[in-house]
């Protein structure tokens, strides 16, 4: 059980000065991981497949298809937050073998005593820049993950080496030949950003598809898009009819839509990258 307290939600300052807290959430119960106001994490102890916010049940529904149902995963996560994703494989895959990379150890020590993980998941948390530290990993992991996700947020925005194709091309080393590379991307009016980590990641595997909530897709509202890669085709023939069941309706976006959606943009360098949009701060009003 989360040692955390509504009277004094533990808090620490990061590297950045930016200050992290556990939060009680207000929806449905858990708790939320909130830095400088931005909430970056719903957990719920009680029930790790309890997936509060929209983008990581879309995440959640592609890494569920992945294998056979309930067989383990060799997983590598880059940016940790609360831990959401790598607490619901650990659940619905268990014996998994997770490796999760956090830039911050104030965070990360904040996270375990606050919101302790299992006891004897196969979750190795190790420190460090999400690039950087993808180096270090063993070497055996190289060609053997069934799934990556980029998931790595500094505040509010993914940092720009974190959006490129070099980055992309060092990650995706580490995928089996049929694993899944899950990348959340926050855009808003135009998706100019979304349209341009498409096409990175198109650059770098063949088979590419967008999920999102339809207003978000057409680039109407600030949002999360989440993108899917693989070197062998993704089953999607099932996605559209879960995707419209919720949360809020949403879409597949796959084949000629995604190539037209990254049409005319173009892939991210160490050259010329940028850091994600910084969201306005009504985006996170409740």
């Amino acid at each position: 059980m989360a040692r955390a307290r509504d009277d004094a939600p533990p808090a620490i300052r990061l590297s950045d000065g930016t200050v992290a807290r556990i939060v009680r959430s207000p929806f449905g119960g858990g708790w939320e991981l909130d830095v400088d106001g931005t909430p970056q994490s719903h957990v719920d102890l009680d029930d790790p497949t309890h997936l509060h916010f929209e983008y990581v049940a879309r995440m959640a529904a592609v890494i569920d298809r992945l294998r056979m149902p309930g067989q383990p995963l060799t997983a590598i996560h880059l940016g940790a937050g609360a831990l959401t994703l790598p607490r619901y494989v650990e659940a619905t895959r268990p014996g998994s073998r997770q490796q999760v990379v956090e830039l911050e150890p104030a965070l990360w020590d904040l996270v375990r005593e606050n919101l302790p993980l299992p006891r004897g998941a196969a979750i190795r948390v190790r420190i460090g820049d999400a690039r950087e530290t993808l180096r270090r990993l063993p070497a055996g992991l190289v060609g053997a993950a069934d799934l990556l996700i980029s998931d790595v947020y500094s505040g509010a925005q993914t940092p720009a080496h974190l959006t490129t194709v070099e980055f992309f091309t060092e990650a995706v080393r580490f995928l089996a030949p049929d694993g899944v590379l899950l990348v959340n991307v926050a855009d808003g009016a135009g998706l100019a950003f979304a349209r341009r980590e498409v096409a990175t990641v198109q650059a770098v595997l063949d088979h590419v598809i967008v999920l999102a909530e339809v207003q978000t897709l057409k680039g109407r509202r600030f949002g999360n898009l989440v993108i899917a890669a693989s070197r062998a085709p993704l089953p999607t023939e099932w996605l559209p009819r879960l995707m419209a069941a919720g949360p809020h309706p949403a879409k597949v976006a796959e084949g000629r839509e995604v190539d037209e959606f990254a049409r005319g943009a173009r892939v991210a360098t160490d050259a010329d990258a940028t850091p994600s949009p910084k969201p306005s701060s009504s985006v996170f009003t409740r």
